[in-house]
């Protein structure tokens, strides 16, 4: 494969072509418009969850039993799967559209064999803890919501990969709306709470977890749904004993995807086993007193929340929007890396303003949405917020780390590289495990929020190097570069501002003190920055304006 040099680094990312350019630009505007839509009640359903299970022991079981399908669902359905299975399936579908039919339907056969099989396997062995280890309360209430909620393990696998094809033919918008299902529904499992309440925090997380799971068999309905309307595009056969050859591509693809984001999935376990010491261990961690409670998970998995949600909105909808785009220039050097750049770019100009943002009003924001009110209702302890404004500034520094990682990992993988990822998922696991362990005893909980951002951020020092030495791309040429201290002076402008506001505002009394205070400083900051960026003519803010291709992206990525 034809590579840049990596001492002449190809054309700026100005140069990108008018279709490429606006295909992009508008695959970004709808899966930010779905995806906006999705985390916004997203939010809203953990703010909620947080609010009626607490700070307690029920909601770190709660949170730890949700973390366990998800990681399948990274690893399986959005993770190394998708990344074996998208580029080669995105190929046939130009060369060779009935092969293209065979292969996906081969792909989910085997996804729900597998998938199906691991969770029974689960199923059996944790009847079997319950039944014979008689663990305490708390662990055997985690076991039991774990036990509900793994179900959804391969349905969300399956939802993920049928996303992948619907992107695959332009169709961004039905993926990138499947969240609001899930988040619709386990709202009103919440509602448990207010319509009895009486009802237990153990009956209501049982109720939301049943909500979850059946939101997970809706969004496989919605999805099927999605790839009818294309007719026989992506029509689905029983017949795909040809698709042998693509299938042992994507297997070969598979294996290092699945060693790279597996070794993270494994990182997020251990942080979860960390978190949950407390409460399916002990009070004690080596033979001393351990540093977090039985609270910590709770605190842990709230406080992600705020951070992941401009990385969800954001960062993963350029990251979405990139991946078919840069499969489809692999073969052409100039059109891959001008793609790359200006997917790096435009990352950066939300990721860099929230990332300072969230460390400016990490104490606002969390006192907003997880503190009991004005009556004393529902919420965190006061000691609970507070831990988990930490936790939150320590995830905060690295979100724009997080929305380039996305980007470059796909770079690799569009180019048929999953070794490369895979060797630098490795390292920064083994950096966000010693730092966790050294971290969590002076910080507690925050510890492993700061070490997670401390990885990430050696991750892409990694991946942007590794970028330029194997595959001959300079994601940061001169204008990149150029273009990325614009976003920077526009955002320290955005701090300046923040800060100043800041020292303005009185010592906020009481909840409604709190929430004006972080109302003015959200307008403020993100004010603040528009006007700044507008003034300075920002390119990135046309390129997200430009208008799509006729027919749009979809239309554009299935000629």
């Amino acid at each position: 494969m034809s590579k840049d040099a990596p001492d002449n680094p190809g054309p700026p990312a100005s140069g990108l072509s008018k279709e490429t350019s606006g295909a992009m630009a508008a695959a970004i505007r709808l899966i930010f418009g779905f995806t906006l839509v999705s985390r916004v009640l997203g939010l809203g359903r953990e703010v909620l969850t947080a609010r009626v299970l607490g700070d307690t022991a029920v909601g770190s079981a709660f949170a730890a039993a949700f973390v366990v399908p998800n990681l399948f669902r990274r690893l399986f359905g959005e993770g190394a799967l998708s990344a074996a299975f998208l580029p080669e399936y995105a190929r046939l579908v130009k060369a060779d559209p009935e092969l293209s039919r065979r292969l996906a339907s081969l792909i989910l056969a085997l996804l729900v064999l597998v998938s199906g099989s691991i969770t029974l396997i689960a199923e059996l062995g944790l009847l079997a803890v319950l039944r014979f280890a008689e663990p305490g309360e708390s662990a055997a209430l985690s076991i039991r919501l774990t036990m509900l909620m793994l179900p959804m393990m391969p349905m969300v696998c399956l939802t993920a990969i049928l996303g992948g094809m619907l992107q695959a033919h332009g169709k961004f918008g039905p993926p990138a709306a499947a969240p609001v299902v899930l988040n619709v529904l386990m709202i009103a499992g919440c509602g448990v709470y207010f319509v009895s309440p009486k009802a237990s925090g153990e009956t209501v997380a049982y109720w939301v977890g049943s909500a979850a799971v059946l939101a997970s068999v809706l969004q496989i309905v919605w999805s099927m749904a999605a790839l009818r309307s294309l007719g026989d595009k992506a029509r689905l056969t029983r017949d795909w004993r040809v698709a042998r050859d693509s299938a042992m591509v994507v297997a070969a693809r598979f294996g290092p995807v699945v060693v790279g984001l597996g070794a993270l999935q494994l990182s997020t376990a251990l942080d979860q086993l960390i978190a949950m010491w407390p409460i399916w261990v002990g009070p004690t961690m080596f033979g001393f007193p351990g540093p977090l409670d039985e609270r910590s998970n709770s605190i842990l998995a709230a406080a992600s929340r705020f951070y992941q949600f401009p990385l969800g909105v954001f960062g993963l909808a350029v990251a979405t929007a990139v991946f078919p785009l840069l499969s489809r220039a692999a073969s052409d050097p100039r059109e891959f890396a001008v793609t790359l750049r200006r997917g790096v770019r435009i990352s950066l100009l939300v990721g860099l303003p929230a990332a300072v943002g969230l460390m400016l009003v990490a104490d606002h924001l969390t006192h907003v949405m997880l503190a009991g009110g004005t009556q004393g209702g529902p919420g965190y302890r006061p000691d609970g917020v507070f831990r988990a404004a930490g936790v939150l500034t320590g995830f905060a520094p690295a979100v724009w780390a997080y929305s380039l990682n996305n980007v470059l990992t796909r770079a690799f993988y569009a180019r048929g590289d999953t070794r490369t990822p895979m060797v630098v998922s490795l390292f920064s696991v083994g950096l966000n495990l010693a730092l966790t362990l050294v971290l969590i005893w002076p910080l507690g909980e925050a510890g492993m929020a700061w070490a997670a951002a401390g990885s990430a951020t050696f991750q892409f020092l990694l991946l942007h190097t590794l970028l330029r030495r194997r595959q001959g791309v300079v994601a940061f040429d001169d204008e990149t570069a150029r273009g990325c201290l614009g976003i920077a002076m526009c955002t320290a402008v955005m701090a300046g501002v923040l800060i100043a506001a800041r020292f303005a505002m009185p010592t906020p009394l009481g909840w409604w003190g709190w929430a004006w205070q972080t109302g003015v400083l959200i307008v403020a900051g993100g004010g603040t920055f528009a006007v700044v960026a507008l003034a300075r003519r920002l390119p990135e803010l046309r390129w997200l304006t430009q208008r799509g291709p006729t027919g749009g992206a979809g239309a554009y990525l299935s000629e």
